[in-house]
């Protein structure tokens, strides 16, 4: 059963295509070796997106160090004077946003000015161009961490990292013993690589409420889990994320985070 249990019935395996893997190995090449593109230091300083960066530097309007730059695979370093039109371009701050995401907010950022987008909710406290880490879909509620910190970004958002993350899960009715006992056989059975690591019932709750603990910011892993033992889920709430934790963070609002908060996630 605990194969059943973490089979994927709804999402089928992504082949990566040709260019998905050259993005990959470039995005690789440049954290080995310390420098950036130019295009995506322009973008980083906030001043327009990768894309409208790339039309900048080939009308000839970014410079390192006096020399204009128009090749698009030019690389810099954190000592590079860049300029745009002539004046210097300073990276932005880096910035590190805490959101309780409220229902029916969505989380694409191709369309930044949506009124239901969760980056209306954050531009509120921080001027930055934030990125989330991971997604919610539009009915999920809960954390969601935003950065423009690149490094943390990809680190977090590795499908190959293990982070704590708890959910709690509202089930369309109420979890049965037998399948309860299912889902903790397959956590426990030391052959079986499942990225869930405890469940439970929610304390002075119904049994259709579901506490459930997963070491993967990939949440598809839950629904697989009770779709596969016929329940439907009609919540996602997500309370907490790599030692953050909704305390004193109501509903639609967001916070940044302490110092220390940033270190533990670094450190992960």
């Amino acid at each position: 059963m605990s194969d059943q249990i973490n089979r994927n019935p709804r999402f089928k395996k992504n082949n990566s295509s040709n260019n998905t893997f050259r993005k990959r190995q470039n995005a690789k090449k440049e954290s080995n070796d310390g420098l950036t593109r130019l295009n995506k230091h322009v973008a980083n300083s906030g001043i327009c997106s990768r894309r409208e960066a790339d039309k900048f530097i080939e009308a000839g309007l970014v410079s390192v160090n006096g020399k204009v730059i128009t090749s698009m695979g030019y690389k810099v370093n954190k000592t590079d004077i860049v300029k745009f039109n002539n004046s210097k371009i300073r990276r932005e701050k880096e910035q590190y946003v805490l959101l309780n995401k409220p229902k029916n907010y969505v989380t694409n950022t191709k369309d930044p000015r949506k009124l239901n987008s969760v980056l209306r909710l954050v531009e509120r406290i921080c001027k930055e161009q934030l990125l989330p880490v991971g997604k919610l879909d539009r009915i999920s509620t809960g954390l969601m961490l935003f950065t423009n910190d690149n490094d943390l970004l990809k680190k977090l958002s590795s499908k190959n990292k293990r982070i704590k993350i708890i959910y709690q899960v509202s089930l369309n009715k109420k979890l049965s013993s037998l399948d309860f006992k299912k889902i903790q056989d397959s956590v426990t059975d030391k052959n079986n690589q499942s990225l869930i690591s405890s469940v439970a019932y929610m304390q002075g709750k119904d049994k259709n409420e579901i506490g459930m603990e997963v070491l993967s910011i990939k949440k598809e892993i839950i629904y697989n889990t009770f779709e596969a033992l016929g329940y439907e889920i009609v919540k996602v709430d997500r309370v907490y994320y790599a030692g953050l934790t909704k305390k004193n963070l109501a509903r639609k609002e967001c916070r940044f985070l302490t110092d220390e908060e940033i270190t533990i996630l670094k450190r992960l």
